[in-house]
């Protein structure tokens, strides 16, 4: 599973980056997002152009009772979203890309469980696959537009610390991730393979990215700095 992202650098340098307009205010930096939080993502607005756009962390599909809906679809699994009722009609064509800093994983140790934050080496982004919906409330009819990130097995590299980690796709992959039609079943199998950038590094840090509350900086050092 995925359930804690880092989207710290300035939205509008993500935008250029992704080649996408920015919508509305600019976020502050966040070392800790979590599920109920916003996340920043970029999809395509009605006239096929890149958007980038804060969502809701959790997917609600248009036919759910109630926001708490997407408490249990943060992540949605590679082998069943193209045909979990939750999730398909998002896949055929709601796409979107997660752009991340990096995200964190815990392995399981004797002691506990010991978070990892994985990210390029280079510093630049991640770019991770999700999907988007909107919803209605049904008692109020507000709008609230929510995502959720696909999840595969783990690379080889990273099962020592997990099992599963988040489709991670490769720049080229990212207009026919975001086109507004259905993917080939040969073109879904691929995209949501598991998948991992080359210079990704995952190191140890600090258990206080364990609080949801916690948002700062230092969450990201390698522990040995905080020695």
């Amino acid at each position: 599973m995925c359930g804690r992202l880092a989207q710290y650098r300035p939205a509008a340098e993500l935008a250029a980056q992704f080649n996408a307009k920015l919508v509305g205010e600019p976020p502050p930096p966040r070392y800790n997002l979590a599920p109920r939080h916003w996340v920043l993502a970029v999809r395509l607005d009605p006239q096929g152009e890149r958007e980038l756009v804060r969502l809701y962390w959790g997917l609600i599909p248009p036919w759910a009772k109630g926001r708490s809906f997407g408490d249990r679809t943060f992540n949605a699994r590679a082998e069943t979203v193209a045909v979990k009722p939750s999730f398909r009609a998002a896949f055929r064509q709601r796409r979107c890309l997660i752009p991340v800093d990096g995200f964190y994983e815990w392995q399981k140790t004797p002691t506990g469980k010991q978070p990892y934050f994985i990210a390029r080496r280079d510093g630049q982004p991640l770019a991770l696959a999700g999907l988007w919906e909107r919803w209605a409330d049904p008692d109020s009819g507000e709008a609230l537009e929510s995502m959720t990130i696909i999840v595969t097995e783990a690379h080889e590299r990273l099962c020592p610390i997990h099992d599963r980690m988040p489709v991670i796709l490769d720049l080229r992959d990212h207009d026919l991730w975001l086109a507004q039609h259905s993917l080939s079943a040969e073109a879904s199998r691929w995209l949501c393979a598991s998948s991992l950038v080359d210079p990704v590094q995952a190191q140890p840090v600090s258990p206080r990215v364990n609080r949801a509350d916690a948002d700062d900086p230092s969450l990201i050092q390698p522990i040995t700095q905080l020695e």
